[in-house]
């Protein structure tokens, strides 16, 4: 009987989505065979540090509210270990644990097969955990380094969806420095080019933390000053008056598109209450949209998946104009919610694909990407080593 492919689940980190991230991890863990697969979980403190253990519900306890995996929790849970990634270049890496000198190895340590991140929001979802395992030579699920860190920045994002001709909303875009320096003057500059009401929100982060709705002039200095206090870049987009539809997105090169499904917040947009903590906001799936209009939404989803040159998974999000039912497109993530309540793996389920369809097709697919990796870098090695010997 062959052996278990080794699938590091790596979740946690030091983002605000940190709790979010352990309920992903936790319905990814219970979706993956264990016939087929051993779980490696791996992880990331609030503070940064990497830890392992045997059982993966010693790690995963919490969620939205509930505190998380901190320093303090972890004196608390036995079984925990520190772990590090290393590598080799002509290897897979390595999941490493720390042990007492004397002590038998640990059953976590040893090659793994593939890695599965679930670390939403910054340090984590904006390339720099891809990094990482592009550095230790691990094949992973999701987006590469540069889509990633594309995905998560939404000034770059939009810039790259205009660049490409896809619809987006009007936009301004303001650095921390210039805010703090002059936020009354930023403030006015931006309404001198936008409509009230305007969305004001950290270019980079997730969950809708430190986004602020403001429909009066004289409140917007200080969401600015709120807003930058998450980031160093700040946008600023003409709201809209619209219906929320979102499309999942499968694939590599040759990317799938789900049904689509229409989000009905229970707050005035969709903020971190409003997703996680509430629980009054309604998904619907399929949306109640045309078929011309559903098909607009997956036509311009597999085109901004493209335009970042994502891999794997993406949640794509919409606006549908009420007055006139134009699709205009929000923003791409990444690393998509796996929560009970995330509408990227209820998408695929309407869609014919369950989650453990789904777990499945994500990893191999990040198999596929890491031959098309490996395969770069032998015609760079041979090009190299052509030119060193002529």
């Amino acid at each position: 009987m062959p052996s278990r492919m080794r699938v590091g689940i790596v979740f946690g980190g030091r983002s605000v989505e940190h709790e979010v991230s352990l309920v992903s991890a936790r319905a990814v863990i219970a979706n993956l065979d264990p016939a087929r697969f051993e779980i490696v979980p791996i992880g990331i403190t609030k503070e940064g540090r990497w830890v392992t253990a045997s059982d993966p519900q010693i790690l995963l306890q919490g969620g939205p509210g509930k505190g998380g995996l901190t320093e303090r929790r972890l004196v608390e849970l036995k079984g925990a270990r520190p772990a590090a990634l290393t590598g080799d270049p002509g290897v897979h890496g390595l999941l490493s644990t720390v042990v007492p000198a004397g002590a038998p190895p640990s059953a976590d340590a040893g090659p793994l097969d593939v890695v599965f991140p679930i670390v939403h929001g910054p340090l984590g979802e904006d390339g720099t955990i891809q990094g990482l395992l592009e550095l230790a030579g691990i094949p992973y699920v999701g987006a590469g380094v540069a889509a990633s860190a594309i995905g998560m920045d939404k000034a770059l994002m939009k810039e790259i969806f205009a660049a490409k001709g896809l619809p987006v909303t009007r936009h301004e875009v303001y650095l921390r420095s210039r805010i703090r320096q002059d936020a009354n003057g930023t403030a006015r500059e931006a309404l001198e080019k936008l409509t009230l009401p305007v969305f004001v929100k950290p270019a980079n982060g997730g969950s809708s933390v430190g986004v602020f709705k403001v429909s009066e002039a004289g409140r917007l200095p200080q969401a600015l000053a709120s807003a930058a206090s998450y980031d160093r870049k700040v946008l600023v987009e003409e709201g809209v008056a619209a219906r929320e539809v979102e499309c999942a997105v499968l694939g590599n090169d040759q990317p799938e598109t789900s049904i689509v499904g229409e989000i009905v917040p229970s707050n005035e947009f969709y903020d971190y209450d409003a997703k996680y903590i509430d629980g009054r906001s309604k998904l619907i799936v399929p949306a109640d949209l045309s078929p011309a209009q559903a098909e607009r939404v997956r036509t311009l989803a597999a085109a901004a998946f493209r335009a970042i040159d994502a891999a794997g998974m993406a949640r794509v999000d919409f606006f549908v104009r009420r007055s006139d039912g134009a699709i205009i497109l929000n923003e791409v993530n990444t690393i998509p919610g796996f929560t009970p309540i995330s509408m990227y793996p209820r998408l695929w389920a309407a869609s014919g694909v369950s989650f453990p369809q789904l777990v499945e097709k994500l990893i191999a697919l990040a198999l596929e990407r890491q031959r098309d990796r490996d395969e770069s870098t032998r015609s760079l090695g041979a090009e190299v080593g052509g030119r060193q010997e002529g």
